[in-house]
């Protein structure tokens, strides 16, 4: 697997293999290696997976952190590596910027899955109040653990993953740790992602406190052409670390290799 890192773009990892490519976005508290489990279930795929800037690998990138310099970093790691067919992966904030990439159309995007995705309209619940605590969340290796523990999974995690999540937390500059509960998260991007015209997969997890079921039902889906809805059973939020065999069936369904 060849990992680059630019002085202007995010540290990515690109395995050569049978296309299309899956490019995955990662979650906020997450990195490029949260789709290891997933990655490792996918041998001989072409894989392209990304540390966003101001995290992990590409903490020490200047700013701004919002979704739209995300967006727009996806787009010129996609160039530096050549990637020309490809299908992107997003995880939660990871599912916001890659609605932000896809309804630019770029030339060679085949589709779009969507993991427990941040949804296109911000659901009711997302208040002032509710972002303000949320930019506390990592605030300490405790404060994540109790998070990981409480909020974001519904299923026990063998120790080396509770750990990584852990150490990917609190692996940002602060000013991109704060980005997205205080801004990121709140932002409408309904009128980008109806812009997006190739075909969409949502991956939900039947018990994800983050984003439900319900509210990616009724704030996401509706704002997609024709997509299809998964409900992965007994699953919280951390789709990829909780179910990853699950939710590589789903992808291989939704774009077998070519």
């Amino acid at each position: 697997m060849d990992t680059t890192r630019q002085s202007l773009l995010p540290t990515y990892d690109h395995r050569p293999g049978t296309g299309p490519t899956l490019v995955f976005l990662h979650y906020w508290g997450g990195s490029a290696r949260t789709w290891d489990l997933v990655v490792d279930r996918l041998a001989g795929r072409d894989i392209l997976t990304v540390d966003f800037r101001g995290w992990s690998r590409s903490r020490n990138l200047d700013g701004p952190w919002t979704l739209r310099r995300l967006a727009d970093d996806t787009l010129a790691v996609l160039a530096d590596a050549g990637v020309t067919d490809f299908v992107l992966v997003g995880h939660s904030m990871g599912g916001k910027v890659a609605q932000l990439v896809a309804a630019t159309r770029p030339l060679g995007l085949r589709g779009i899955v969507l993991v427990a995705s941040a949804p296109a309209k911000p659901a009711p619940g997302v208040s002032a109040e509710y972002r303000e605590g949320l930019s506390h969340a990592y605030d300490s290796e405790e404060s994540v653990a109790d998070a990981r523990d409480h909020i974001l999974t519904a299923t026990e995690l063998p120790e080396p993953v509770k750990s990584r999540i852990v150490a990917d937390s609190r692996a940002a500059t602060e000013a991109a740790r704060l980005e997205w509960p205080l801004r990121g998260i709140a932002e409408d991007v309904s009128e980008h992602t109806r812009e997006i015209d190739v075909p969409a997969l949502v991956v939900a997890g039947e018990h994800d406190r983050v984003e439900p079921v319900d509210v990616l039902r009724d704030h996401l889906v509706p704002h997609l052409s024709g997509a299809d809805l998964v409900v992965i059973p007994d699953t919280g939020h951390l789709i990829p670390l909780e179910a990853p065999a699950d939710l590589v069936d789903a992808i291989s369904a939704f774009v077998p290799a070519t």
